[in-house]
């Protein structure tokens, strides 16, 4: 079985309705040459100095290099991809706030082994999220071609929803998927890297994506430092957590906006009323807040 591919110019929605249905969906040839080229000149004496996994899940040839957003500034424009952030926003419609969850490049290197299958949503101590309820949207950019010998992500596709024993009978394939090429997978869909059988190394940039609610994986308050973070663009910020994740999460002493205070402003955060538009449940209680004032 071979993956499904998208065209970079594809419908977001259909990008985003064969993720809903598989667990993955592949959008081919959306960073181009330069891009990659700068991001791997910048992040490659990082790289070098990552040491190797610990275990056999984290991956003995493995490395795992992270902070991207401080260390190499062609990585912001994978994060901020306008395709991506679409995407991802589109997936997670149904929170206040989608934030950065991790950035990393993973450089599986010749001899190693399968990864073992895994949902990445068990990284939230395994809570048992509802089948429906997607807490995170996942990518993962081919900096090199992706291959069935060097080590492609395993995906098991349609899993999302099943039991572990179900989901364990599920064939996986390879994302096979040339360089610039992005996969994105949700967090509950069963996957894992690939062995590496070649004599090269097979390098993907994982950037996640999780709602706002939820402890991000990689701390970016201190993988960015705030006088780095202080000369990006909003935008990016906020995509880091300089934002409110819901309504009331995320402001600073007296109930500042998180924003505002990094950059040595005074705001605000918002009212229940200013994010009643997020969601039925906000405006429901926008609406018994305002009955309950009129009676009193």
């Amino acid at each position: 079985m071979t993956p499904t591919t998208f065209a970079s110019d594809a419908p977001i929605a259909d990008i985003c309705h064969h993720l809903r249905t598989f667990g993955y969906a592949i959008v081919e040839d959306v960073a181009d040459s330069d891009t990659l080229d700068r991001l791997e000149s910048e992040a490659m004496p990082h790289i070098a100095a990552s040491a190797a996994g610990r275990d056999e899940y984290d991956g003995r040839h493995t490395r795992r290099t992270g902070q991207l957003i401080a260390r190499c500034p062609a990585a912001r424009e994978l994060v901020m991809h306008p395709t991506v952030v679409r995407t991802v926003r589109a997936f997670l419609d149904h929170v206040t706030a989608v934030q950065l969850h991790l950035t990393q490049i993973i450089s599986i290197e010749p001899g190693e082994t399968a990864q073992k299958l895994h949902r990445d949503q068990m990284a939230f101590d395994f809570f048992p999220f509802p089948a429906d309820y997607h807490v995170q949207c996942n990518t993962m950019w081919a900096l090199s071609d992706f291959t069935v010998d060097n080590g492609a992500t395993r995906i098991a596709p349609g899993t999302s929803a099943m039991s572990d024993d179900d989901a364990a009978e599920v064939d996986t394939i390879a994302a096979v998927m040339r360089r610039g090429s992005v996969l994105f997978y949700d967090g509950k869909v069963l996957h894992g890297g690939g062995a590496n059988v070649s004599d090269g190394v097979r390098r993907g940039v994982n950037i996640t994506y999780a709602v706002g609610w939820v402890r991000q994986e990689e701390n970016q308050y201190l993988a960015c430092p705030p006088e780095t973070a202080r000369n990006l663009d909003d935008d990016l910020l906020r995509m880091m957590g300089y934002q409110e994740g819901a309504f009331a999460l995320g402001y600073v002493g007296d109930q500042q906006d998180p924003l505002a205070v990094l950059r040595g402003e005074r705001r605000s955060k918002q009212t229940v009323g200013e994010v009643e538009q997020k969601s039925s449940d906000h405006r429901q209680f926008v609406t018994e807040l305002g009955s309950e004032s009129s009676t009193s």
